[in-house]
């Protein structure tokens, strides 16, 4: 493996491994996305030369923080906490428009079903509690008219701190307050996603994972990890 592909790793123990995995990048090998070559997976294995377990799950476009145990016990614990909801995450995006300064959003999902994969899954299970608290962080007002409403675009930088664990849960919410996500192709707006391509060489959707919070499973000691907001993200804001 040359260096240009190796992960980031954000923190190391003999226990598990966090990486800061790149937009893009599937978690691990899926048969309904053929075209991917590679998998954070298999690639955090073939650079540590050991068995790795992953503890959850970032969607493909996604980047940031993504725990992987270093063996089926560490991950069993680690998996607990999460099911208790005792792991804490904290993401960032640029959205459409100026948000509030802050907000709870608390609305709940129905399961987002994918035609191939999940199609054994109960089409009318009942919507689920999901919640998610965020902040403004930056706003800035753009020279160019991108909405045919307005002579100028306006987009803010968001917190974003998931209280819930719904499939596409931040995309969703934000898509559900009329201040959908930039570059998402699912729930987002096509014209502003295609202003970010042109005018920042944007090419990928503007969420990332950039702090967690949980305990550690062997020491109890509580850890906070963090990185940096990825540039692409403060590009807008440097304007």
């Amino acid at each position: 493996m040359s260096d240009s592909e190796l992960l980031t790793i954000v923190y190391q123990d003999e226990y598990f491994v966090v990486i800061d995995k790149p937009s893009g990048l599937l978690v691990h090998r899926s048969w309904i996305a053929s075209d991917a070559k590679q998998f954070a997976m298999q690639m955090l294995r073939d650079q540590l030369g050991q068995r790795v377990y992953p503890v959850h799950r970032l969607d493909r476009p996604t980047s940031g923080l993504l725990i992987f145990a270093l063996s089926s016990e560490i991950a069993r614990a680690l998996n607990e906490q999460f099911a208790e909801r005792d792991i804490k995450k904290v993401y960032h995006a640029v959205v459409r428009g100026y948000v509030d300064d802050a907000g709870i959003i608390d609305y709940a999902l129905k399961e987002e079903h994918d035609k191939i994969a999940d199609k054994q899954a109960q089409a009318d299970k009942p919507a689920q509690e999901a919640v998610t608290e965020y902040q403004c962080v930056a706003r800035v007002e753009l020279p160019f008219k991108v909405s045919k409403k307005h002579d100028t675009s306006r987009y803010s930088l968001v917190k974003l701190m998931p209280l819930t664990g719904r499939k596409h849960q931040l995309r969703r919410h934000m898509s559900h307050i009329r201040h959908p996500i930039i570059g998402d192709t699912r729930h987002g707006e096509g014209r502003h996603n295609r202003f970010f391509r042109e005018h920042f060489d944007c090419h990928r959707l503007l969420l990332a994972a950039t702090a967690i919070e949980f305990r550690h499973p062997v020491t109890a000691e509580q850890l906070s990890i963090e990185i940096e907001i990825p540039d692409i993200l403060k590009r807008p804001f440097h304007q």
